[in-house]
């Protein structure tokens, strides 16, 4: 590629300067044949001037040989013509025959007492003469010399400013070869580059050099494989994205559909068999009902925990971001669940920070997290049990307050705390289902958590209890009320 372009270039670079060779080829041999009859004519006027003064003015005086080697001393044919035109001497034709030169522009310049001169075809001898015509006493004095030798000259001079082209055309060309060698190779990157883009390769860069046009389009395209590579990046994660939430919302239909034909299954099959005359039967028909009632307030749990995760998904989730005391937040939490816990005999103990902590944050939201977490250590905490729920200065986070609940139930086995906050996923199914459980509520907790800026934690061992904990903002992180950080807000 480099090659190629590198020969182009100089072909390109070749062919300028032939044509500009030949223009001045042209141009010089006209300059040089001007300059040369502009140096001739000066020099037939000094010959002239000198053979007036050798002759004394006496140019009628002397024979016609005498004349005619003066003629040829000069170098040139020589002409004598009176004051009114008539030839008087002539080194080359017998002057009487000669018709009158009165007419003739160089003589017309000379009998007006200047130096004429007249380049022009001889009517006696029949080819072409340089004419220089000076005054003399007598009229006028004129030489001439055949146009042959002034177009020699000036070809010589042609040639010598040839030749000096000639000479100066050999660096250029090196220069030429040089900055054509230096551009093919910055274009030759400049296509390779491009057809790396081409080709998907938007990583690779070519080297900035320089701020000359070409080091602008390298920049450019270094700029455009930049946002290229980026955009393919941010379509990738997309497109994971995509495909996670694709799965995810093929388990969320599958997951939905099991936890809904359950307790529709068991409505409709005890309700089925109250219809068939058990409903008359007082030994069962109070048993079926209570079933049916559990099952439809199961499904009713089911739906409310579906609505709340549908509403902080699709943004229509409201908050009313204010400064609570967190004792006040974890007290109104703990006097709506103690009673339940003193039904299974456990004991709630509270460890509030300072009175003065304040955090940033939903009332109501942090209320249902506190619920959701209550409810579950309470229902995983043998009678006899102990739930302590507190809160403290989140560590290494100086702005935030950690709430915790901490239980001494039976824990959860390490390998499935990663996937404890995805929805309807449960350690343990069968007596999740048998406690109530819909299996959203810990998702809630995460979603609801995120959406005040925080963020949830777990830590547990098995017999040992476990503990949630999940940290709120001291000041306001600007959030939008209208839940604008639930684009973040995940199933898992």
């Amino acid at each position: 590629m480099t090659g190629r372009l590198f020969l182009r270039l100089i072909l390109a670079v070749l062919s300028i300067l032939v044509v500009a060779v030949l223009a001045v080829d042209v141009l010089a041999s006209k300059v040089a044949e001007r300059t040369y009859i502009d140096s001739l004519t000066r020099d037939l006027t000094a010959r002239g001037k000198l053979l007036e003064a050798v002759l004394g003015g006496k140019f009628k005086s002397g024979s016609d040989e005498s004349w005619h080697a003066m003629a040829k001393a000069l170098g040139g044919r020589l002409t004598l013509i009176a004051k009114d035109g008539t030839v008087i001497r002539d080194s080359e034709a017998d002057a009487a025959k000669m018709e009158n030169h009165g007419h003739r522009p160089e003589i017309l310049e000379a009998l007006a007492g200047r130096a004429g001169s007249a380049l022009r075809r001889s009517p006696t001898l029949g080819i072409p003469f340089l004419y220089v015509a000076m005054p003399v006493n007598a009229g006028a004095l004129r030489l001439a010399v055949p146009v042959a030798e002034v177009r020699t000259g000036a070809d010589a001079i042609r040639g010598q400013l040839l030749a000096a082209v000639g000479i100066a055309f050999i660096p250029a060309m090196i220069l030429a070869a040089l900055i054509a060698r230096y551009v093919s190779s910055r274009l030759g990157a400049i296509i390779e580059y491009a057809g790396k883009l081409a080709d998907g390769q938007f990583e690779a860069r070519l080297k900035k050099t320089g701020t000359d046009e070409l080091g602008i389009l390298e920049r450019k395209l270094n700029d455009t494989g930049e946002k290229l590579q980026h955009t393919v990046e941010q379509l990738q994660k997309e497109h994971v994205e995509l495909e996670k939430l694709e799965r995810v919302r093929k388990d969320f239909v599958i997951n939905v559909s099991h936890e809904l034909r359950t307790p529709l299954a068991s409505i409709q099959g005890y309700t089925e068999t109250l219809l068939d005359g058990a409903v008359y039967d007082n030994a069962i028909n109070l048993k079926f009902l209570s079933i049916i009632r559990q099952n439809a307030e199961r499904l009713g749990r089911l739906t409310s925990d579906l609505l709340t995760l549908s509403r902080i998904e699709l943004k229509t989730q409201k908050f009313q971001f204010a400064s609570y005391y967190v004792h006040k937040l974890i007290h109104d939490s703990v006097d709506a669940m103690r009673p339940i816990a003193d039904k299974k005999g456990i004991m709630l103990r509270v460890e509030p920070p300072d009175a003065a902590t304040e955090v940033f944050c939903d009332a109501e939201a942090v209320h249902q997290i506190l619920s959701n977490l209550l409810d579950n250590a309470i229902k995983y905490t043998p009678a006899d049990g102990t739930i302590v729920i507190g809160g403290r200065p989140a560590e290494g986070a100086q702005d935030y307050v950690e709430i915790f609940v901490k239980d001494t139930g039976i824990g959860i086995p390490e390998e499935e705390l990663p996937r404890l906050f995805e929805r309807f996923y449960r350690v343990d199914k069968a007596r999740s289902r048998e406690l109530g459980g819909t299996g959203l509520g810990l998702a809630i907790v995460k979603h609801l958590a995120k959406a005040m800026g925080g963020e949830v934690r777990v830590s547990s061992k098995l017999q040992q209890g476990s503990t949630f904990s999940f940290r709120l903002p001291v000041h306001d992180l600007g959030l939008s009320e209208d839940s604008s950080l639930q684009g973040q807000l995940t199933v898992s």
